[in-house]
C-alpha cells in the first residue's frame, strides 16, 4: 500500500511535517508514506494551465495517481485552510491542458492537523473536508486528529506525547481499514 503525505505547512520546523513523520514510524510494514514537498508549487492561475501544466504540478498529480491513498496534514491559519495547500488541491482539481484524469478524482483521503492554538485544527479541517469532497475526493474516517498545543507534544520535530501518538496509530489504521484491498 503506498500513502502521500502532503503538508499544509512550508516551515522548516512544521508541526505538520512532524505529524507526516510520525505517521511513518507508526504505519506497518507493508504501507509506505511519501512525503511531497510543496515548496516548488506555482499559485494556480488558469493562463498557465491552458499553456501545460508546470512540472511541479505535473510531478504532485503523478504523486497522486501513483498513490494508494493520500494522508493530509494541515495546519489552521486564521481559521482556515493554509493558502499552500488550498492551492494544491486547486491544482490536483484540475485536468490540465492535457484533459487527463483529475487526480483527486475518487482519491482515499485521511485529515490530521496541528496547530500551537487550543483548538487544534478544527475550522482548516472542516473546510478541508469540503473542498476534498468538492474535488471529487473521499475523506475518510470519521473523526479527527487535532493536535492542539502543538509546541508541547513535537519537540525538535518529533512527536512525543504518548497519547498523541495512540490517537494518531488508531486514525491511521481506521482509515487503512476503510481502505480496499489491493
Amino acid at each position: 500500500m503506498k500513502l502521500l503525505g502532503i503538508s499544509g505547512s512550508l516551515r522548516r520546523a512544521s508541526f505538520n511535517t512532524a505529524l507526516l513523520h510520525a505517521a511513518q514510524e507508526l504505519l506497518p510494514a507493508d504501507v509506505t508514506l511519501t512525503i511531497h514537498d510543496l515548496h516548488d508549487l506555482p499559485l494556480f492561475d488558469q493562463d498557465v494551465e491552458d499553456q501545460g501544466d508546470p512540472a511541479p504540478v505535473t510531478a504532485l498529480k503523478q504523486a497522486i495517481d501513483a498513490a494508494d491513498a493520500l494522508l493530509l496534514a494541515t495546519p489552521e491559519y486564521n481559521g482556515g485552510i493554509p493558502g499552500v495547500l488550498k492551492n494544491a488541491i486547486d491544482w490536483a482539481s484540475r485536468k490540465g491542458s492535457a484533459r487527463s484524469a483529475v487526480a483527486l478524482a475518487g482519491k482515499r483521503v485521511c485529515i490530521v492537523g496541528a496547530s500551537p492554538g487550543a483548538t487544534g485544527t478544527v475550522r482548516a479541517q472542516d473546510q478541508l473536508r469540503l473542498v476534498l469532497r468538492r474535488a471529487g475526493a473521499i475523506v475518510e474516517p470519521p473523526g479527527e486528529v487535532l493536535v492542539f498545543q502543538a509546541h508541547t507534544k513535537i519537540i525538535d520535530g518529533r512527536l512525543t506525547d504518548e497519547r498523541t501518538r495512540e490517537l494518531l496509530d488508531r486514525h491511521l489504521q481506521a482509515f487503512l481499514a476503510l481502505l480496499p484491498p489491493l
